[in-house]
């Protein structure tokens, strides 16, 4: 019980101060550009880090260590889905970013992606930007679920609150800041939240190998504890004998998903100008690397140290998904030790709130950008916009708290559907809208549809026979789509030619 208060101290300490960030930025708002995009003004380290933080979320913290948590053949598919999106990572800052940051400049400022998409192709009927934002809130109401989730589950283990209870609870406190702060705000709050995940998965994965005796004595427990039957090798990392080539394949397709996710994307458009992506890149792809291999390697040093401490019905009965915060609670136990626990533990909360608070910007933007100024009222005030965001904030939070009511939900498995959604319909079009001046407005709408629609009918009907990650056919396909379709309908007009060529050579 004392730990517990000690937990609450340093978490009520924690979100004050991110709670203090929006009010800080909520008068600085004052126009619909500064409130979701921060009106371009960010330096590369901030931009770095809030796109990876906003990336990574609850999942790198609790689902990426519970996959590895199980060993066997999920041991490789956690290895690879990490290398898959560290790869993913760097090709997208290298490729998409300094390109995205000139495009959506120069075509009118755009500020989401629904009205790039609309602005790049010209399109007057809006058919693309409608289909892009509805995208946005389906899939969003999925991803941002996910991070409710994972809220729940880590109040529910460090007080053990009723799951519906820690739900509310962390709803209200990520609803927070974002309402107030917008787009700086989230910035601001991921740098710290970035940082804080960093130095949480480095401390936690160094103190729990030396408190068993170092990284052989970690693979021999898993041996003595009948939790592997063999010391581990790198065959069980790679996993050609567990989930084979086409396994691999699969969560390699992670890395994927980058170029059409909308909340890290942002990222590269609100950056104070391109030349700042390269060292942006950098920083980025420091973190990345780092704290991927940490999260792997807490499931499995977390599943030999818990195995030691806890006892064996506790331990098998146990969600996967919990072993950092197990592992935390136990290592850094006792007066003085528990403020540093607590600061551990506010880092699952970071994680979470750095990509739930990107999610609710976004989705809140495709509401009120993208329909509502779009299709109700194309005159509104910023001002308006504004609230009417803020409002979307309110609502979709409802929507998607209901859609984590389940106790059981999986972190792991509600990311996965979302990154694929977002990575299927959107990759394909942004990128090869940045690269090929004769894609066209029909080709665009064939790709987020086709890549859309795929990953739902292959989730729901395909996957349960044919394993592979909905995210390799869906991206295949829209790929396909967008090249066939724009073949074989008109060329676009000359002018959105030059335009293209215009974009790419502006100094933005």
């Amino acid at each position: 019980m004392q730990d517990q208060i000690v937990y609450a101290i340093v978490l009520v300490v924690y979100l004050a101060a991110m709670i203090g960030i929006g009010f800080i930025f909520f008068k600085r708002n004052e126009t619909q550009s500064d409130y979701l995009l921060g009106g371009r003004t960010l330096n590369p380290f901030v931009s770095a880090m809030s796109a990876q933080a906003s990336d990574m979320s609850g999942w790198l913290m609790m689902g990426l260590p519970g996959a590895a948590f199980a060993l066997s053949g999920s041991l490789s598919d956690a290895f690879w889905t990490a290398v898959g999106l560290g790869v993913g990572t760097y090709i997208n800052w290298l490729i998409l970013a300094k390109r995205l940051r000139k495009f959506t400049e120069v075509y009118d400022n755009s500020i989401t992606v629904p009205s790039y998409l609309q602005n790049r192709f010209h399109d007057q009927s809006r058919v693309l930007r409608t289909v892009a934002a509805l995208v946005i809130i389906v899939f969003f109401l999925i991803y941002t679920a996910a991070q409710f989730a994972a809220g729940a589950k880590l109040f529910n283990a460090m007080f053990g609150l009723d799951y519906s209870v820690a739900l509310l609870l962390g709803t209200f406190i990520i609803v927070s800041y974002t309402f107030l702060g917008g787009y700086k705000a989230v910035c601001w709050t991921d740098l710290v939240q970035g940082l804080l995940m960093f130095a949480a998965l480095v401390a936690v994965v160094i103190a729990a190998v030396t408190s068993i005796g170092g990284p052989a004595a970690v693979n021999q427990t898993l041996v003595t504890q009948n939790l592997s039957d063999h010391l581990l090798t790198e065959k069980d990392w790679i996993g050609l004998n567990t989930i084979g080539g086409l396994g691999i394949l699969s969560a390699l397709a992670w890395g994927f998903g980058y170029f059409g996710q909308p909340h890290i994307v942002v990222r590269f458009m609100g950056i104070r100008h391109s030349r700042d992506i390269k060292p942006a890149r950098r920083i980025a792809m420091v973190w990345v690397i780092i704290s991927l291999t940490c999260a792997v390697l807490i499931g499995i040093v977390g599943k030999a140290y818990l195995s030691l401490k806890m006892d064996a019905t506790a331990f098998a009965a146990m969600d996967g998904e919990k072993v950092f915060i197990e592992l935390v609670k136990m290592i850094f136990a006792g007066p003085g030790l528990s403020i540093i626990a607590g600061v551990l533990l506010a880092a699952i909360l970071a994680a979470i709130m750095s990509t739930a608070d990107s999610q609710l910007l976004v989705t809140s933007s495709a509401v009120s950008e993208d329909i509502f100024r779009a299709f109700v009222k194309k005159d509104v005030s910023d001002k308006t916009l504004m609230w009417i965001s803020r409002g979307a904030v309110i609502v979709i939070t409802i929507i998607a708290a209901l859609l984590a009511i389940d106790p059981d939900s999986s972190v792991f498995g509600l990311v996965a559907y979302a990154w694929a959604g977002f990575g299927a319909a959107f990759g394909p079009v942004i990128l090869i809208s940045l690269y090929w001046k004769r894609m066209n407005l029909a080709g665009a709408v064939a790709g987020v549809l086709s890549g859309g629609i795929t990953v739902i009918v292959w989730r729901n009907f395909i996957k349960p026979f044919f394993g592979v990650y909905e995210l390799l056919p869906a991206f295949i396909i829209a790929v396909i789509c967008i090249v066939v379709v724009s073949l074989v309908t008109k060329p676009p007009k000359p002018e959105i030619e030059e335009e293209f060529d215009r974009a790419l050579n502006a100094d933005v």
